[in-house]
This record gives structure tokens, C-alpha cells and sequence, in this order.
């Protein structure tokens, strides 16, 4: 899901570059320092997750997990996001340095949504901390995918039907990042509580 360089307009780039920006100095400002680790481990994950790739017909997508970063860590997910995607960018090429704040914001701006729709409900039981964790997954890459086509459509109204295309290509992404995340905050709620954020 990273947007390359030269695809999109320099309007786009610079309103993604602003928000990213911004976003990544609230995120800054969010992190205890007790809560390093856990933004460095989450990080990490999302860092492997991208690299994994599955085809699926012409298209190759991979996980992400940018919905269980956006429930654990909140705004500190950008800055967590911000520096896997610039990692990719240089050590991989995916993605671009000038498409990294537009990547930043269809990754990140999910991840903080889905932190306020859907933690509340964390602990209440087991059964409703799994859906959370579901929905979380699959609304965080369902927003990711509406973003991507946003910012392909500003730049150029022909790219619709390739972000229409993105979109359903992703949808067993969506589903598949939604059990991940069901299972992985069910997990995480029985042997270490201490990561789950409080309810804001």
C-alpha cells in the first residue's frame, strides 16, 4: 500500500508532508518514557509485517497490523509508523522519501481512529475484546485503502477505478488484519495487561 515517488501532485505531498509533520510531534509528546519499548516492539512489527507480500490475482498486498498499533499506542503510533515506513523507504525502496508523509498519514490516520471507536471496549469480556480487536483491524485497513484512493483521485480524477481495485483487492487483508488483531489484544489482555492503554 506505499504510493512511490512521482505518482501523486506536489499538493498532495505537501498537505500529506504538514499533516504527518504534525501529527508526529503530537504522537512525540503522547510517549511516556515507560512506553519506549512498547512503541519500539510495535514499530518492529509493523516494519516485518510490510515487508511480507502475498499476491492475490496481479496485485501483491501484505499486512500491515496499523489497527492493533492504533489500539496499543494511540498518537504515539505515528511517530511508530513514521519511522518503519522511513526505514522501508531507505534500506527497501518501497515507498519514497517525497511520499512519506502521504504514506505516513493513510497508514497513521486509521490507526489513531480506530484507538478511539474501539478501545473503550477492551476488557468489558472476551467476547466483545476480540470484536474490537477485529474491527479495529479491518476498519484501520479499510480507512488505509479510502485514504490511498483519496490521494490518487486529488492528484488525478482517472485513478478511480485503480483505487476502487485497490480497495477490493485488500479486502481479505481486512479481514485477515481484523482476526490478528482480535486474537493478538485477547492475548495480550490475559498475560500483560500493563500494554493496554487506559480508556480515553
Amino acid at each position: 500500500m506505499h504510493i512511490s515517488e512521482g505518482v501523486l501532485s506536489g499538493q498532495v505531498l505537501s498537505a500529506g508532508a504538514v499533516i504527518a509533520v504534525t501529527g508526529t510531534a503530537m504522537g512525540l509528546k503522547k510517549i511516556d518514557y515507560d512506553q519506549i519499548v512498547h512503541v519500539a516492539i510495535l514499530a518492529s512489527a509493523f516494519f516485518v509485517a510490510s515487508l511480507i507480500h502475498i499476491n492475490i490475482g496481479p496485485a501483491g498486498v501484505h499486512l500491515i497490523l496499523n489497527g492493533i498499533l492504533g489500539l496499543l499506542l494511540g498518537f504515539a503510533a505515528i511517530p511508530a509508523i513514521l519511522t518503519a515506513l522511513l526505514l522501508q523507504s531507505i534500506f527497501f525502496q518501497y515507498g519514497g522519501l517525497t511520499a512519506l508523509g502521504v504514506n505516513v498519514v493513510i497508514m497513521a490516520a486509521p490507526a489513531v481512529l480506530v484507538h478511539y471507536l474501539f478501545l473503550p471496549f477492551l476488557g468489558r469480556s472476551s467476547k466483545l475484546t476480540f470484536w474490537a480487536g477485529f474491527f479495529a483491524g479491518l476498519f484501520s485497513i479499510l480507512f488505509s485503502c479510502l485514504l490511498l484512493g483519496f490521494a490518487l483521485w486529488f492528484t488525478d480524477k482517472h485513478f478511480f477505478e485503480t483505487s476502487l481495485a485497490i480497495i477490493i483487492t485488500y479486502i481479505p487483508i481486512m479481514i485477515i488484519e481484523g482476526i490478528i488483531t482480535g486474537f493478538c489484544v485477547s492475548f495480550l489482555l490475559k498475560v500483560y495487561p500493563e500494554i493496554i492503554p487506559k480508556k480515553p
